[in-house]
C-alpha cells in the first residue's frame, strides 16, 4: 500500500511538473523589461557580487572599498554591483542578515556601533554616487524575512512544532516570552515610527522563560497560522531563524513598502535582490515589487530572488506566480558546475545545462558560479572546485542566455577562497565578454570531455570561438573541436590567452579549435583588439 501511495505521489508530481511548465509560455520573462545597465548601451550587461562572507578590508571601510574599486570594476565591463545588506545588524561585525534595523544605513548609535560591519551611511553613499559615475547601476540586498537583536523580552502566547513538519504540534499552546520588542532608542523614530512587538511576528526559535530552544508559532489576536503562501518543505517554510516576520500584518506590509522606496530614493539603487523567498508570503513579495515599481522613473526596477533549490522541478511554481516580476537565481546550474568540478573527467559536459533554469527560462535565470552562500563552511557549501571554475565562468559569461553575476571571491584576492589563477582567467573572460561576445549562438557538444560554442558577432563585434574540456589529457584529436565561424572564411583566429597559437579557417569557415592544459580556450579573429 505504501509502495502505490508512493508511486501516486510520484505520478502527481510530474503531471504537476509537466502542467506548470505548460502554463510557462504565458508567462513573461523578466529580465527583458528590467534595467541591466545604462540606458542606451549595447554592451554585454553583468553584476559582480561586491563581498564574501567574512569580507573585510585593513585599511578602509567596505563602502569605501567599493568606492576605489568602481573604476577598474567599469573597465572589467561591469554594469551593476550587489551590495550586501547595508542595513544595521544585530551586532556591529554582523553582515546584515541578521537584520536589526533595515532604516539605519550606518547612522545611528545602536547595537554598539554607528557604523555597519560594511561602513557608515556617508560612506555607503558616496560609493553609490562612485558606481554611478561610472555608468553602473546598484542592487541592495533586501532581508525581508526576518529580525535579529531585539530590545527587549516579551511576555506572550504561542505553540511549540515539529520542526521537520510545522504543520504538527508537538505541545498545547502555553506561556513563553521572547526577544520581540524592537524599539530602535538610537534612531528616536527617524524615517519610521513603527516600534516592532510579538503581534508583528510568526515565530521565534528560544523561549526564554523555559530556557528552550525549538520552532515556536506565536499566538496573537491577528493570526493563529503560519503563513499559507509559502515554500511547502518542511510542512510549512514560513520560519527561517530569529523573530519571523509577519508579513500579512497592515503595519508590517505598510513599513516595509515604505522602506523600500526608501532606499531607492537614498542610495540610488535600481533594484533589489530578495533573500530567502521562500520563507516569505508570495502575495506581499509580490505586491512589494509591484508597489516600488510603480513610481516614476522605476519602471524597469530590477529584481532577483532567491529561492535555494536545485530542482528545478520547485522553482517553477515560484516563477509562474510571479509572473515576470522577479528573475532568479540558477542555483540547479550551480549544482552541475559543483558535480562537474567534483566528478572530473568522469562528468559528461554535453550535460551541463540539464535541469538548469537557464536551459528552461533563458529570461528568468541570473547565473552564477559560487557565492557568500557557498563557500566552504557556509550552510549551503557547495563550492566549485578550481578545477572547473573557469569552465564554468566561460558558460554563464560568453553564452548569449541568462544575466551572469560573478562572485567577489574568485576575482578579488582574499583568505577565504581566492585563486590566483582562477582570478586570472576569469578577468580575460571578463574582457571576453565585454569585447567579442556577441550575436547568435552556435553550439558543438559532441564529445563527453570536449564542448565547444561559437558567438557570431555583430555589426560591431567579431564574436568568438569558446572550447572547454574537463580532463587535460585528452589526446589531440578529442581536444578538438570542429566549428563553423559563419563569414570569417579564409581567416586566421588566435588564441586570447595565448597569441602564438592559431587556428586556419577554410574557405567554407570551419576550423579544428583546440583546447588548452588550463581545459579553456578563447578564439578571437586574428587582427581584432580588445
Amino acid at each position: 500500500m505504501n509502495s502505490v501511495c508512493f508511486s501516486m505521489s510520484l505520478i502527481y508530481r510530474q503531471l504537476r511538473y509537466w502542467l506548470d511548465c505548460l502554463l510557462l509560455k504565458w508567462v513573461p520573462p523578466s529580465l527583458p523589461a528590467m534595467q541591466l545597465g545604462p540606458d542606451g548601451s549595447s554592451q554585454n550587461p553583468m553584476m559582480v557580487q561586491f563581498f564574501t562572507w567574512d569580507a573585510r578590508h585593513p585599511d578602509m571601510s567596505w563602502w569605501e572599498h567599493l568606492a576605489k574599486e568602481a573604476p577598474h570594476l567599469a573597465a572589467l565591463g561591469f554594469t551593476q554591483i550587489w551590495l550586501p545588506p547595508p542595513n544595521k545588524a544585530m551586532e556591529q561585525t554582523g553582515r546584515g542578515y541578521d537584520a536589526y534595523d533595515l532604516w539605519d544605513l550606518g547612522e545611528f548609535d545602536q547595537k554598539g556601533s554607528v557604523a555597519t560591519r560594511w561602513g557608515k551611511k556617508e560612506d555607503l553613499l558616496r560609493a553609490c554616487d562612485a558606481a554611478r559615475q561610472c555608468d553602473m547601476n546598484v542592487i541592495i540586498d533586501a532581508v525581508l524575512n526576518h529580525k535579529l537583536g531585539a530590545d527587549r523580552i516579551e511576555a506572550f502566547r504561542a505553540v511549540r512544532v515539529d520542526p521537520l513538519n510545522r504543520l504538527r504540534d508537538i505541545e498545547n499552546e502555553r506561556p513563553v516570552k521572547g526577544w520581540t520588542a524592537f524599539d530602535f532608542p538610537g534612531r528616536l523614530g527617524k524615517y519610521s515610527s513603527m516600534r516592532w512587538n510579538f503581534n508583528h511576528f510568526t515565530g521565534l526559535d528560544w523561549d526564554e522563560l523555559a530556557q528552550t530552544n525549538g520552532v515556536f508559532r506565536i499566538s496573537s489576536e491577528r493570526h493563529k497560522g503560519w503563513s499559507r503562501w509559502v515554500d511547502t518543505e518542511n510542512g510549512n517554510y514560513d520560519y527561517l531563524l530569529g523573530i519571523d516576520i509577519d508579513h500579512r500584518h497592515p503595519d508590517v506590509r505598510n513599513d516595509l513598502f515604505s522602506w523600500g522606496s526608501w532606499i531607492l530614493d537614498t542610495t540610488g539603487a535600481c533594484g533589489f535582490r530578495l533573500d530567502a523567498i521562500k520563507h516569505m508570503d508570495r502575495k506581499f513579495l509580490l505586491e512589494f515589487i509591484k508597489r516600488t515599481r510603480n513610481h516614476p522613473g522605476r519602471k524597469r526596477l530590477f529584481a532577483v530572488s532567491e529561492y535555494w533549490s536545485a530542482n528545478l522541478q520547485l522553482i517553477i511554481p515560484y516563477i509562474r506566480a510571479f509572473h515576470g516580476q522577479t528573475s532568479f537565481f540558477d542555483v540547479p546550474l550551480h549544482e552541475n558546475f559543483h558535480r562537474a568540478s567534483k566528478a572530473g573527467a568522469s562528468y559528461d559536459l554535453r550535460t551541463i545545462f540539464e535541469g538548469s533554469l537557464v536551459k528552461l527560462r533563458p529570461g528568468d535565470a541570473v547565473t552564477f558560479v559560487d557565492n557568500h552562500d557557498t563557500q566552504v563552511g557556509q550552510s549551503l557549501e557547495s563550492w566549485v572546485d578550481t578545477n572547473f571554475k573557469a569552465q564554468a565562468y566561460a558558460l554563464i559569461l560568453l553564452r548569449c542566455h541568462g544575466y551572469p553575476c560573478v562572485f567577489y571571491g574568485d576575482l578579488y584576492p582574499n583568505n577565504e577562497c581566492f585563486d590566483e589563477g582562477t582570478s586570472r582567467t576569469l578577468k580575460q573572460l571578463l574582457l571576453a565578454r565585454k569585447s567579442f561576445a556577441y550575436g547568435p549562438m552556435v553550439d558543438y557538444f559532441e564529445h563527453r570531455n570536449c564542448i565547444g560554442f561559437v558567438r557570431m558577432g555583430d555589426s560591431d563585434h567579431s564574436g568568438c570561438v569558446v572550447v572547454l574540456s574537463n580532463d587535460p589529457m585528452l589526446d589531440q584529436t578529442t581536444s578538438k573541436v570542429r566549428m563553423n565561424v559563419g563569414l570569417h572564411q579564409g581567416a586566421t583566429f588566435h588564441s586570447l590567452f595565448d597569441g602564438t597559437r592559431t587556428v586556419a579557417i577554410d574557405n567554407n569557415g570551419w576550423g579544428a579549435f583546440p583546447s588548452s592544459e588550463d581545459c579553456v580556450e578563447v578564439w578571437i579573429k586574428t587582427g581584432e583588439h580588445q
